[in-house]
Order: structure tokens, then C-alpha cells, then sequence
């Protein structure tokens, strides 16, 4: 049996090892892709710190994954073929839910994420469903495809179909990481005023005004909720943003919306919410959301938006480095050495 390099993440030692593990056979209405490149997102630096868990005591991460067919199964749409350049999605329906059997799938209640649920893309080779696949066309990099796939579809399903964002509306984005620069990058494209982007970090706040932001400020700082009243002329936020994870976010976003805004929680977090009174949440109407991924129109869409020069997400490629250093890569991300965009594991 032909073997190939994979990283496999123990839960129970959460040790992260490079090793020779069987090619997988695509199954009935799968597909076998070799790997050209995979992002290193914050989720998988969370599996591996213990924050987030797999349901599988041994799994391959990596969910942000561009590459080409190498094998399909039985059943797969004829429209897909060996040698396809093809970007994948992060995650499948579970076939199994109410909404699933019913032909629903959009709406699986039990979504399974790549590299969390099954293996993911931090290999040389992956099995995936034929029936979420977008193609990406010869001049888009593998390595600006794949990040398509949760750093770029994340913020961009979060913020044009969750959030409703509309041209004009004011937005606050808290957290100018992986997520946020692209949050940031997307406001402006649908035309969102002012863009005002929160981040304690120095660098980030420059990144963020240098990808499109109005405006940068420290959430950190004394008199930052007053500061974004103001810039939005005394109205408030008509969309506030966490997309780092965590209540005080949540809390001072909650405190910067005017009536009728909307709280959108992108990032995960294992925290209670807690938002202030409740009686200013309700007669200021405002609304909170939870968000989680995308759907396959959003794969396609991004990818016609940067094949189309739209959207240009070249400058989010930090680096890209071989398999063998995808651990290094995960600490670099956790310690913000150098504060990267996104790192790309090419196998």
C-alpha cells in the first residue's frame, strides 16, 4: 500500500508528529486530492493548545486547502477529473441530521469540520466530498485558493450575509488577525463607511489602515467608546464585530452599537457572554449573532471576486513552508512572531 506524509495531532499527549500513514481511497461520491497548499488557521493552533477538541483521538488539521484531483470515486459529478485545480471546502454535512435527510444539507445540525471531525489537509494527499468543490482557475495561486477557504469565506459570509451589511452602514471590526484583515478588506469592497478597526496591537492597527480601514484605534485605550461615537457622528456602530473570541470584546462592541446594530460573533470562544443590562440591549434593538463558516456559494463567489482582480489577497501570504514545519508554524501563529497574515503549509 502506497504511503504518504502526513501531520497527525494526538489528543491525548497533544503532540503534533510528521509520519507515514496509508494513501486514503475516495469513497462513493468522493474525491482524492493531492495537496498544494493548506493554511495554518488560530482554530488549529486551539486543537492543538486543548481550547478546542477533536471528536477523534488521532486526526490530521488543516481545513483551508487548495490542490489538484488525483482519483475520484464512484458517483462523483462527471464535471470533476484528475488534474483539476480545485479548492475545498473546510468542512461537510453529516448526512445523517433531520435537515440532511431531508435534502437540506445547507442546514446540517451537525456540521463536521476538516481536520477536526475527519482528516484534514495537512498532508500530501486528502479525501473529500465531490459535491463542495470550486474550481480555481490557472492564475490564481494554490496558495491565495486555499486561504479562500476560512480566513477570506469566515469574514465574508459573516459580514455580507449574517451581518447584512450595506453599503454605507458603519462597522466596527475587533481583532486585525487572519480573519480581520480580511474582514476589513471586505467591508470596503461592499462599500461599508466608516471602517473603524480595533486591535491592541501596533502593527495590526497600521495593517488594518493599510488594507482599507478609516480608522484604527486601541481597544485598550481610556475613552475608546466615546471615540467610536464619535466617529460615527454620534449614531453608534450599525454592526460590531468580535473576531477574536472573547466577552470583553462582546461587551465593548455591544456598548458601541447604535439603535437597531448588530453583534456578530465570528471568533470561537469557550467564554459566557455577558453583555451589560439587559434593558439597554432591548430598547436600543439590538440583535446578536453567531457565525460559523460558509456555504459553497461564498467558495465560488471569492474565488470569481480575486480571478476578477476584486479582491486581492496576495498580500495575506506571510509565508509558505514545507510540511515538516507546520508545528513551527502553529507556535510562530500562537506568538504572533511577526505578526503573519497567514502561514501556508505546501506538502
Amino acid at each position: 500500500m502506497k504511503s504518504m506524509r502526513a501531520a497527525i495531532f494526538d489528543s491525548s499527549t497533544r503532540q503534533l508528529t510528521i509520519e507515514d500513514v496509508p494513501i486514503p481511497e475516495p469513497g462513493p461520491g468522493e474525491v482524492l486530492v493531492r495537496v498544494k497548499a493548506c493554511g495554518i488557521c488560530l482554530s488549529d493552533v486551539h486543537l492543538i493548545d486543548g481550547t478546542l477538541r477533536s471528536t477523534l483521538p488521532k486526526v490530521t488539521p488543516g481545513h483551508e486547502s487548495a490542490g489538484v484531483i488525483e482519483r475520484v470515486g464512484e458517483y462523483v459529478p462527471p464535471a470533476w477529473k484528475p488534474g483539476q485545480r480545485i479548492l475545498m471546502p473546510g468542512g461537510k454535512p453529516c448526512g445523517t441530521c433531520r435537515n440532511c435527510l431531508r435534502g437540506d444539507a445547507n442546514r446540517c445540525l451537525e456540521t463536521m469540520v476538516m481536520g477536526f471531525n475527519y482528516n484534514g489537509a495537512w498532508a500530501e494527499y486528502v479525501v473529500v466530498p465531490g459535491a463542495g468543490l470550486t474550481e480555481v482557475p490557472d492564475h490564481i495561486p494554490f496558495e491565495q485558493a486555499a486561504i479562500l477557504a476560512d480566513a477570506v469565506a469566515t469574514p465574508y459570509a459573516g459580514l455580507t450575509d449574517r451581518a447584512g451589511l450595506r453599503p454605507a452602514e458603519s462597522i466596527g471590526l475587533w481583532g486585525i488577525g487572519g480573519l480581520g484583515v480580511h474582514a476589513v478588506q471586505i467591508a470596503r469592497m461592499v462599500g461599508a463607511a466608516p471602517i473603524i478597526a480595533l486591535d491592541p496591537n501596533e502593527a495590526a492597527r497600521s495593517r488594518a489602515l493599510e488594507f482599507g480601514a478609516d480608522y484604527a484605534l486601541d481597544p485598550t485605550a481610556k475613552g475608546v467608546e466615546q471615540e467610536v461615537w464619535r466617529l460615527t457622528d454620534g449614531l453608534g456602530l450599525a454592526v460590531a464585530v468580535d473576531l477574536v473570541g472573547a466577552n470583553r470584546v462582546l461587551a465593548q462592541g455591544n456598548a458601541c452599537l447604535g439603535r437597531y446594530g448588530r453583534l456578530v460573533m465570528i471568533g470561537l470562544s469557550m467564554e459566557p457572554i455577558a453583555l451589560g443590562p439587559g434593558v439597554a440591549f432591548g430598547v436600543k434593538s439590538h440583535s446578536m449573532l453567531g457565525h460559523l463558516g460558509y456555504q459553497k456559494e461564498h467558495l465560488d463567489q471569492l474565488v470569481k471576486l480575486v480571478a476578477a482582480g476584486r479582491l486581492d489577497v496576495s498580500r495575506s501570504i506571510s509565508e509558505v513552508m514545507p510540511l515538516e514545519q507546520v508545528a513551527r508554524g502553529v507556535e510562530r501563529l500562537a506568538k504572533k512572531e511577526g505578526n503573519p497574515i497567514r502561514l501556508v503549509v505546501a506538502p
